[in-house]
């Protein structure tokens, strides 16, 4: 396979010097980019994205203006509240056993990467935003926090002029102890937009607790890969709520480590597909020989709305120990039939009635949510999707993305 993304990038990242892109560099190799062979990759089609020609764009820094949210536009943060410390740098963190190429890929085509330093309690908003037509756009972010304090970041994305881009975006996350971090994704795409494809990788030390939440909904393609790993006493909680329709290839592949004493984690998948979409959830918790104690929970439900709808559904357990308390299970079937007669005999007609067991089938990853606003705001993104009117669709008459999808003013 011939990709642009070997042709005009990896010659330049032979000049590297600092340790993580060295470190990234090395696992690249080894792992080499993936192909229809890939099992991570094989429901994705990711050899026709790799193998197309894009332009390489490379995001230049500028003055951050003054905001109530964070905006970052094809890699690059223009706008951010004050008080919130933001720094380009070179040197990070990085996880040196990701299962996946493109994480590493990802690094070493981001020179730089944007790290925001939580020092004390703090809720972050941050827009994505992508301009750019027919580009590779790859970029990172970093968090840091200090000991025992409460982080909430929510995301949102918008691309209503970059179709046919490919977007490599990821976060790694580091969590010190006794910290409670919450992270949610809330991202629509429609026909003839950028494919993303998310790889994040979550640190949670000692007795720190994170709830993460992702919610994809549309009609064209996007992947996210997660890897959380677990220390002493922490917990991760993973929340997914996938809506696709049309030809859409959506999910999520995820890897659980517990690598020490004690840890818990929870993975519940809600996914709703109809026409030709196909649903991916390829899960695995894996527990390391010094994960004594832990308790693991994975689960994935599938609702076909009809017989072109297909969903893939692999939750796995890998269990080096005796001493866990761990389950997993999957489901796909079609709406209930005695529900949705019990809705017609109160006089309900079959359509409303399909549609009230759609929204309280999505409801219930949504309102798990403790944020009222960004609650609120899911719901919104979900309901125009299924009613017809995707957000992008909607905010590309105007423009006003910040307004439609943050509630706050440009």
């Amino acid at each position: 396979m011939k990709s642009i993304v070997l042709a005009e990038s990896l010659q330049e990242l032979q000049n590297v010097n600092f340790e993580a892109a060295k470190i990234a560099l090395e696992r690249l190799v080894k792992l080499q980019l993936p192909t229809k062979k890939t099992e991570e990759y094989r429901y994705f089609d990711i050899e026709k994205l790799l193998s197309k020609t894009y332009n390489r764009f490379k995001p230049t820094k500028q003055p951050i203006e003054e905001g109530s949210f964070v905006e970052i536009v094809d890699g690059v943060v223009v706008r951010a509240p004050k008080g919130l410390e933001i720094v380009y740098t070179k040197e990070r963190k990085i996880d040196d056993a990701h299962f996946d190429a493109l994480y590493y890929l990802g690094h070493l085509l981001s020179s730089e990467v944007i790290e925001m330093k939580c020092k004390s309690d703090i809720k972050i908003k941050i827009l994505h935003r992508y301009t750019q037509t027919e580009a590779l756009i790859a970029y990172r972010m970093v968090v840091t926090t200090a000991p025992n304090i409460s982080v909430s970041i929510s995301e949102s994305f918008i691309g209503c002029d970059a179709k046919e881009s490919l977007v490599l975006y990821g976060c790694d996350v580091h969590l010190q102890r006794d910290v409670r971090f919450e992270f949610i994704k809330d991202e629509t795409l429609v026909e003839d937009i950028y494919t993303p494809i998310h790889s994040h990788f979550i640190e949670l030390q000692d007795q720190s607790s994170a709830n993460f939440f992702s919610f994809d909904f549309g009609n064209e393609d996007g992947l996210q890969l997660i890897k959380a790993k677990l220390m002493h006493a922490s917990s991760f909680n993973a929340n997914h709520l996938l809506y696709a329709k049309g030809e859409g290839k959506r999910g999520t592949v995820s890897q659980i480590v517990h690598a020490a004493k004690d840890a818990k984690s929870s993975q519940k998948a809600k996914n709703i597909l109809g026409e030709k979409a196909r649903g991916i959830f390829d899960a695995i918790i894996k527990i390391e020989p010094e994960g004594g104690g832990t308790k693991a929970y994975q689960n994935s439900q599938a609702v076909l709305l009809n017989d072109g709808a297909y969903m893939v559904s692999k939750p796995q357990l890998e269990i080096y120990i005796d001493d866990v308390e761990a389950s997993h299970g999957s489901t796909i079937g079609e709406l209930d039939e005695q529900q949705l007669f019990y809705l017609r005999s109160r006089g309900i007609v079959l359509e409303e009635a399909r549609k009230m067991l759609i929204l309280a089938f999505a409801n219930e990853i949504i309102d798990a949510i403790e944020d009222e606003s960004v609650r609120e705001s899911v719901h919104l993104s979900f309901e125009q999707v299924y009613y017809g009117q995707g957000q992008l669709e909607c905010i590309a008459t105007c423009h006003n993305c910040s307004d439609a999808i943050l509630g706050e003013e440009s």
